[in-house]
């Protein structure tokens, strides 16, 4: 027990996903067990299991050969991205549709969801290919990485699921920045941003721009877009200080608040804990990520900072915005809370991420810490 606990790993890192995977599934369990019994938070289990092995199998890896294949990693996530496209989806038998959009490859014995794998998958070809170009990055090879950029953003977007966009457009965008572009490429995308923001919003599905327009003013229409923020406003409030206690919430045991496992986690786990639990709760995301930009730091060459900084951003970005939802801040996108949110591609996905952060630190750990 002495040696395991003397290996050079960042047990912070380690632990805090852990506490907060068990965390998921507990309230998992609680709040969907009138409903489903077990199954949800049994299924939870099992992937928080194979995710714990895939994450120790990438900690004792080494994170540079994820690098030496970036491109066929890239090239296959595109293609699992292509059979998810609405003209080609509802005639494929192993295309799952659910909540009226086909975002999941059905293999039988279990299912994938692409896009969330593709998270991964873009913080390490980003990385990859920004590596040896940090503080010297040209016009062409911005132009050449936009395009390689958009490509996914696009395949995704038209799934339709706009949360995972979101979350790969983070992630490329925070590589870029992180490349240290010169001050005139950087004015040069902000006004390629200016144009093209207009494009982006005249193209967005109907519900999606009602979700935009229900976060701007809520009360206009309470019984549709409104109700599911209105709902998750009433849980957490009801949390008060203390909380209710697991099992105990009327918001999410008597089914009103919609998808309370998977988009309204927050509020399920607020209403069960109150003001006290969810601050502890966001206290270990902060500590979580701020240790992820700690390794990026630390890491002596350019694909380790880049990757490290990547899936920071990713952390960042989902929690930020699942939280925001949760309490009317932002508009409600569908995006999973990292750790806690019911779905197996997402848990086995964020627990690799910290498997790719571990196996970082501990091929620094000597030089840095």
């Amino acid at each position: 027990m002495r040696k395991f606990l003397t290996l050079p790993v960042d047990w912070v890192v380690l632990f805090i996903p852990i506490l907060l995977t068990v965390t998921g599934i507990v309230t998992i369990y609680t709040i969907t067990f009138a409903q489903h019994g077990t199954s949800l938070a049994f299924g939870q289990l099992i992937f928080g299991l194979i995710g714990l092995a895939a994450m120790t199998v990438v900690m004792f890896s080494d994170y540079r050969f994820f690098g030496s294949i970036a491109l066929p990693l890239f090239a296959i996530g595109l293609l699992a991205l292509i059979p998810l496209l609405p003209p080609i989806a509802p005639k494929l038998p192993f295309v799952m549709k659910v909540y009226g959009a086909h975002r999941w490859l059905n293999f039988g014995l279990f299912q994938v969801q692409p896009a969330e794998v593709f998270k991964l998958i873009a913080a390490i070809f980003g990385a990859k290919y920004l590596a040896d170009k940090v503080g010297q990055i040209k016009i062409g090879q911005i132009i050449i990485f936009a395009i390689l950029s958009v490509v996914p953003f696009v395949l995704v977007l038209a799934q339709p699921d706009l949360g995972t966009a979101a979350v790969l457009l983070t992630i490329f965008i925070t590589l870029f920045l992180a490349s240290g572009p010169s001050r005139r490429i950087l004015l040069g995308a902000l006004i390629v941003v200016g144009l093209v923001v207009p494009l982006f919003w005249a193209n967005l599905k109907p519900y999606q721009k009602n979700r935009v327009e229900t976060f701007l003013n809520p009360a206009a229409d309470p019984q549709g877009e409104g109700y599911n923020v209105r709902q998750s406003l009433i849980a957490v409030g009801s949390g008060g200080l203390t909380g209710r206690g697991f099992g105990q919430g009327s918001q999410t045991v008597l089914n009103f608040l919609p998808v309370p496992h998977a988009d309204f986690i927050f509020a399920g786990f607020a209403e069960a804990t109150g003001f006290v639990g969810s601050f502890i709760l966001i206290v270990l995301y902060v500590v979580l990520i701020s240790r992820a930009v700690t390794i990026a730091q630390a890491s002596t060459d350019s694909f380790g900072q880049l990757l490290a900084l990547a899936i920071a951003a990713k952390f960042t970005f989902q929690t930020i915005v699942h939280i925001g939802m949760n309490i009317g801040l932002l508009p409600v996108t569908g995006i999973p809370l990292p750790f806690m949110s019911y779905g197996g591609t997402a848990l086995i996905i964020d627990l690799v991420c910290i498997g790719m952060l571990e196996s970082i630190y501990i091929r620094h750990k000597r030089m840095f810490f």
